[in-house]
C-alpha cells in the first residue's frame, strides 16, 4: 500500500503530477483567471471567494487530509520543461471495502487544452489508481456536449456506461451527464453506444 507520508508525485512524458502548495497561488490563480471564460461551461459556479489566497490556503490543506486519509488525490499537473502549472486532476470520492472506487476529475487551462497533457494525466492517475491504491474501478463524468472531455476519457480507456439525470449543477443549472468507467480487469469490448 501506499505509504502516504512521503510526497506523492507522478511523472508521465512530458509533465509530473504533485500536491498543491501554498507557493502554487499566484500560478493556480492567473491561469483560472485566464482560463476562467473556457472552464465556466463545464464546471460548478465559482464561489465569490473562488480566486483568494483564503480559498486557495483551504484547498490546499484539503488535498492534504485527503491524501493521507485515503479519501481522494487531488494533484496539480505541471510541464516538466518550465514547470508551468497546466490544470488538475482529482481521483475523488475513495470507497473502500467491496466498492474499491473512486471518481476522477480535471480541468485543463486554456492555452494548454488538446495537446495531449489530460490524456499523459488520465493515464497516470488511472495506473496510480489500480496499481497503488488497489482500486478496481475509476469513474468519470461530463455533459453530453464536451466532446474533448468525452474523447479523452475514450482514449484513455473508459467506457460509456449510461446517463445521470440532474448529476451536477454546472454554470448555475442542474445538468444531465454522461457516465464512464474503467476496470482494472476490463473485458468489455469497445461499445458506439452513448
Amino acid at each position: 500500500m501506499l505509504n502516504r507520508r512521503r510526497k506523492l508525485r507522478l511523472v508521465t512524458d512530458r509533465m509530473f503530477l504533485r500536491a498543491p502548495q501554498h507557493a502554487d497561488f499566484r500560478g493556480w490563480t492567473a491561469l483560472r483567471q485566464a482560463s476562467a471564460d473556457f472552464l465556466k461551461p463545464w464546471e460548478p459556479t465559482w464561489s465569490a471567494d473562488h480566486l483568494t489566497r483564503k480559498a486557495f490556503t483551504n484547498r490546499v490543506y484539503w488535498a492534504q487530509r485527503s491524501i493521507v486519509g485515503g479519501t481522494a488525490v487531488p494533484l496539480f499537473l505541471f510541464r516538466r520543461e518550465g514547470e508551468v502549472l497546466l490544470g488538475a486532476i482529482t481521483l475523488d470520492n475513495i470507497r473502500r471495502g467491496p466498492a474499491q472506487s473512486g471518481t476522477l476529475g480535471y480541468w485543463i487551462g486554456e492555452p494548454f487544452a488538446r495537446q495531449g497533457y489530460m490524456g499523459e494525466a488520465i493515464e497516470a492517475m488511472v495506473h496510480h489508481g489500480f496499481n497503488e491504491l488497489d482500486l478496481s474501478r475509476i469513474e468519470a463524468a461530463c455533459l453530453p456536449e464536451n466532446a474533448a472531455s468525452r474523447g479523452v476519457l475514450e482514449k484513455s480507456g473508459f467506457k460509456y456506461e449510461g446517463v445521470a439525470q440532474s448529476y451536477l449543477q454546472i454554470n448555475g443549472r442542474w445538468r444531465n451527464h454522461v457516465l464512464y468507467s474503467n476496470l482494472r480487469r476490463d473485458r468489455r469490448g469497445k461499445t458506439d453506444v452513448g
